[in-house]
């Protein structure tokens, strides 16, 4: 990953943005990383990627809730109470 500084990356953003697309590009300011740029096709993946896995989480959740014989009514119940 090449890492340039935000004065690099405001100067020759069309650069980078035709950069990117073969690699992300890590921008640093005042020596520490501010942010990354990566392609439209990488962002979607990754939110496709990290969507899946709270989507897994949450499922794994309801299940061990489920299990442990957590219902829809004692839910219900348990954030009524206001005690």
């Amino acid at each position: 990953m090449q890492t340039v500084t935000a004065s690099q990356a405001k100067s020759r953003f069309g650069e980078f943005l035709d950069r990117v697309q073969r690699e992300p590009v890590r921008v640093i300011r005042h020596n520490r990383v501010v942010g990354v740029m990566v392609s439209a096709e990488d962002y979607e993946a990754m939110c496709a990627f990290y969507s899946d896995r709270l989507r897994q989480t949450l499922n794994e959740c309801a299940n061990s809730a489920a299990t442990a014989g957590l219902s829809e009514e004692k839910l219900a119940e348990l954030l009524a109470d206001e005690s």
